[in-house]
């Protein structure tokens, strides 16, 4: 129901996920009187592997966390996490309200043993194919500990959808020596080079692009600004490029020669393409999609997630955290 399209968007993205995947059946979970008529479009293949939970409350964009977690009790996006829990769903997508979704799906589901606070996790484009980030706003102030649990969170994420047994993990920082950076950042590069991961120490804000690091770690101030910043950029490359192709005939003439590489790039880079971003540390698959998301954007979003649900992930990263020796906390400047 949330998003800027709500069922219009979902319903149909549903119907192309299920095409395409023929092991999986979904549960639209919203108004059911809303969403009925969306399902007369399904031939009847479609039919028998789609089902409707009845809520009768919803998330709005705006509304505050406290208002999804106590007052909307039969909100989509809580009957969701519900079935979640229940072991009714393998997994659980929205474009709601992401702090709500975070808060909602964080008290229904809880926390895997060892992960203190689950991060949020996407795919950027690089040069060499994608790479995955964390955290992305879901944490602004970070313990050292907290950043560990991050990078192993982001390898099994990783791991289980590129099936990479030991993806690369980076650390985003200043400078790629282990004196730079914050005492925070200092120190967690010291217990991921201890953790067992193919950790390959710091990264910079280029690396990212560049494909340096599979998975790149940070607290979820710099990487909202990381990825705002970036989202930012695309639009103003996109837009200085329709300015000049149509500045003059023939700048014109040339963005009519110049159609099919500017399609081609266009589809490499497509955001569209790295829709959905999961949130890790849960005791259950959730993903995020973007509020804006087309039909195309959100079924990659519900690929992601089935993804995520064969692959066992919260299993996984519960398995890998088993592993990890206990941290002892040390006073940081963000205690």
């Amino acid at each position: 129901m949330g998003g800027d399209h709500g069922p219009s968007v979902v319903v149909p993205a549903v119907f192309e996920f299920l095409q395409h995947d023929r092991d999986c059946a979904a549960i639209l979970v919203g108004r059911a009187e809303e969403l009925q008529p969306f399902l007369v479009m399904a031939d009847a293949a479609l039919a028998g592997r789609l089902a409707v939970q009845h809520a009768s409350e919803v998330v709005d964009m705006h509304d505050p966390v406290a208002t999804a977690l106590r007052l909307k009790k039969d909100s989509s996006m809580r009957v969701m996490a519900n079935l979640v829990k229940e072991g009714r769903a393998d997994g659980a997508v929205s474009a709601g309200n992401t702090g709500a979704l975070m808060a909602v799906s964080r008290f229904v589901l809880k926390t895997l043993p060892g992960i203190d606070r689950p991060a949020i996790a996407t795919t950027l484009p690089t040069l060499r194919g994608h790479t995955y980030v964390l955290d992305l706003g879901a944490n602004v102030d970070c313990a050292p500990e907290h950043l560990l649990q991050f990078g192993i969170m982001g390898a099994m994420l990783a791991s289980a959808l590129e099936h990479d047994a030991r993806p690369s993990v980076g650390l985003l920082n200043i400078g790629e020596e282990d004196i730079k950076g914050n005492e925070v950042v200092k120190r967690a590069g010291e217990l991921l080079k201890d953790s067992g991961l193919n950790f390959i120490g710091n990264v910079e804000g280029d690396d990212i692009y560049k494909g340096t690091a599979d998975v790149v770690v940070c607290d979820g101030f710099v990487g909202n600004v990381a990825l705002k910043t970036s989202e930012g950029l695309a639009r103003m490359i996109s837009t200085f490029l329709r300015e000049e192709f149509a500045r003059n005939p023939l700048t014109k003439l040339a963005g009519l020669f110049a159609l099919p590489v500017l399609k081609a790039f266009k589809a490499r880079v497509d955001p569209r393409r790295y829709n959905g971003a999961s949130l890790l540390g849960l005791k259950g698959v959730v993903v995020k999609s973007h509020g804006s998301a087309d039909v195309f954007a959100y079924r990659h979003a519900l690929e992601q997630a089935a993804e995520a649900a064969r692959q066992n992930l919260p299993e996984k990263i519960a398995a890998r955290m088993a592993t990890v020796p206990a941290v002892q906390s040390e006073p940081t400047l963000c205690d």
